[in-house]
């Protein structure tokens, strides 16, 4: 049985750019992925377009998100200017990232395994001997000397024991998960004539009972097809993101919710007459889950107060935006322009870990603190960081928690990434 020098778990965008950035330190890593393509939230879930991770410093507009996260936009813009698609800002073709990953991950060295769910995981006093995935050869033990969870739900560090938290603290209730769905052959000259128009007669339809989906409006994004909306606009509430039982139900009624909203925009607009129900995601989208217990637990607070930590490993500033677990609302907390707080590395290490790191959005935050770094764009950069850290760790025979964090700063300066001033 081959052994590695890192296994990552979970091929989104932060298992990506940890698997990449580890095996461009001359790591021998595989890169586990439950689908069928890398790419995590935007090839699964249908999520897009990328939310803002820019900001003004010294009266510069500053990316806060660079390294391999820029690498992987410039290749989509030069993909979108090659092959003449309409890329409209953020918004992106999914097809072309999972080829993009791919590639990405292959040159630098990267192994693949697709179609491979995480069934159990071996311990021995804080460090991961070994991990067991299931798929289509049938059960395969593999084994490493450093291990990242880019699961997204903690999978990894909660088989192998380590402290998670749930939810927000008060009830253990979660974000709610959204199914993205779109619908194509839109009139899209007549929908910008009559686009704020859906939101009230969506309310006034809910107010009236006539329709079942606890969000409280209609939102809307373009894509890269013309003719053809996005819609992140379903919303389940109360159940459990870890269950399996409570995904079935959370898919089953999200389509339910996907289908109800097309028909409401087809019998009431005139653009809308012809249009069709072209797609749902794969699978249903999932904001917040399992967080672990790490070294630090970053807070709500400490995004407020625009922290910089000395161990700092990535940026952000999109807003804490937290979708009601119970029903209908969103609130937002709006950071000011030149405004962003930074993400400490402590909080990507188990409490007592010897070899395992967690990258994306389950690392250790709290509630509100984890409706701010949970996009995309930051979550890769979070995986930057785990894949550097764990090949410095690889190289001096550390463990996770004796990395030394200016010798991981340096190192990701000089690889692009942006860590503030």
């Amino acid at each position: 049985m081959k052994k590695y020098d890192l296994i990552v778990a979970g091929g989104g965008f932060a298992g990506c750019a940890a698997a990449i950035s580890a095996a461009r330190e001359n790591m021998s890593v595989l890169l586990i992925e439950q689908a069928n393509c890398l790419g995590g939230a935007p090839s699964n879930c249908l999520v897009n377009p990328f939310m803002p991770y820019s900001t003004k410093i010294n009266g510069r507009e500053t990316s806060l998100c660079k390294g391999i996260f820029q690498e992987i936009t410039d290749n989509l813009a030069e993909f979108t200017q090659k092959y003449d698609i309409a890329m409209n800002g953020a918004t992106f073709s999914e097809e072309y990232l999972k080829i993009i990953l791919a590639r990405m991950a292959q040159e630098a060295g990267v192994e693949l395994l697709f179609r491979s769910y995480l069934s159990d995981v071996r311990t021995d006093n804080g460090t991961v001997t070994a991990i067991t995935v299931v798929n289509k050869s049938g059960s395969m033990e593999l084994t490493a000397d450093y291990f990242i969870d880019a699961t997204g739900d903690a999978d990894l560090a909660t088989m192998a024991g380590f402290p998670f938290r749930l939810g927000r603290e008060e009830d253990g209730l979660c974000q709610p998960m959204t199914l993205c769905f779109r619908i194509g052959n839109v009139d899209l000259e007549g929908y910008h004539q009559i686009q704020a128009q859906i939101t009230p007669l969506y309310r006034e339809w809910k107010q009236q009972g006539k329709l079942n989906n606890p969000r409280e409006d209609v939102l809307i994004f373009p894509t890269v097809t013309e003719g053809v909306l996005h819609f992140n606009s379903t919303r389940v509430v109360k159940l459990n993101p870890t269950d399996a039982m409570d995904l079935t139900k959370a898919e089953i009624l999200a389509r339910e919710q996907a289908l109800e909203l097309f028909l409401f925009l087809k019998n009431n607009f005139e653009c809308f007459k012809n249009s069709h129900l072209l797609s749902t995601a794969a699978q249903i989208g999932v904001r917040e889950s399992r967080m672990i217990d790490g070294e630090y637990i970053l807070t709500g607070k400490d995004l407020v107060a625009c922290r910089k930590f000395e161990d700092a490993i990535a940026l952000g500033n999109y807003d804490i935006d937290i979708h009601n677990p119970e029903g209908e609302g969103t609130s937002h907390y709006y950071f000011k322009v030149g405004e962003y707080y930074t993400i400490p590395y402590r909080s990507l290490i188990p409490k007592d870990s010897r070899n395992l790191l967690v990258a994306g959005r389950c690392i250790s935050v709290d509630h509100e603190a984890q409706a701010s770094i949970r996009i995309m764009p930051i979550v890769c950069c979070i995986g930057e960081a785990a894949g550097l850290a764990a090949a410095q760790a690889k190289s001096a025979t550390l463990g996770v928690s004796e990395v030394n964090t200016d010798s991981l700063r340096e190192k990701l300066l000089r690889s692009g990434a942006e860590l503030g001033v």
